[in-house]
């Protein structure tokens, strides 16, 4: 599957993460939005399950798949299309959306994403290995421009919100 999206890419490659790229909105991410001035508008938004968030006198704006940063041109220039005559809008995440961990781990489940995690640590999170736990490499699955990407990948390897991880069954 992964050789369809890059020529010659394995999938560990395509999951690789670099601590500069930037972070893309995706459905459940929590975004606190403030447009200066405006007390009204300024509120907590969650990107819906289509990938919007919906704000008073502007709608919905498309948000999934965007920056931070792309997200506050787009409700800037929205609102200066005769509703406010210069904002200035500000765009933080405020809570990302969840990860999730599967397999032989002692309690498998949705848990909250941290900055910084790493398969490793979102198996800690999750209880630990299983007595029958795979501790070598975990099975990783990301979406990636609406394609859903799996892979074998080291312990070390860095989670991001709404990746799943499997912990397969070592054979004894």
């Amino acid at each position: 599957m992964a050789g369809c999206a890059l020529p010659g890419a394995t999938v560990p490659e395509l999951l690789a993460t670099t601590p500069d790229e930037p972070y893309l909105l995706g459905a459940g991410d929590r975004l606190r939005i403030i447009v200066f001035g405006q007390d009204a508008l300024s509120n907590s938004y969650t990107v819906d399950g289509s990938g919007h968030i919906s704000m008073p006198l502007i709608g919905l704006v498309p948000a999934l798949g965007r920056t931070t940063q792309d997200l506050q041109h787009e409700i800037a220039a929205k609102l200066r299309n005769g509703f406010v005559r210069d904002p200035h809008v500000s765009v933080e995440v405020e809570a990302y959306r969840p990860f999730y961990v599967l397999g032989e781990v002692i309690n498998a489940g949705q848990y909250p994403y941290v900055e910084g995690l790493t398969a490793q640590k979102a198996i800690a999170i999750a209880g630990g290995f299983s007595p029958r736990g795979y501790q070598d490499a975990v099975d990783l699955t990301r979406d990636m421009g609406g394609v859903s990407v799996t892979g074998r990948v080291p312990l070390l390897q860095a989670v991001r919100p709404g990746d799943t991880l499997t912990v397969r069954e070592r054979i004894f």
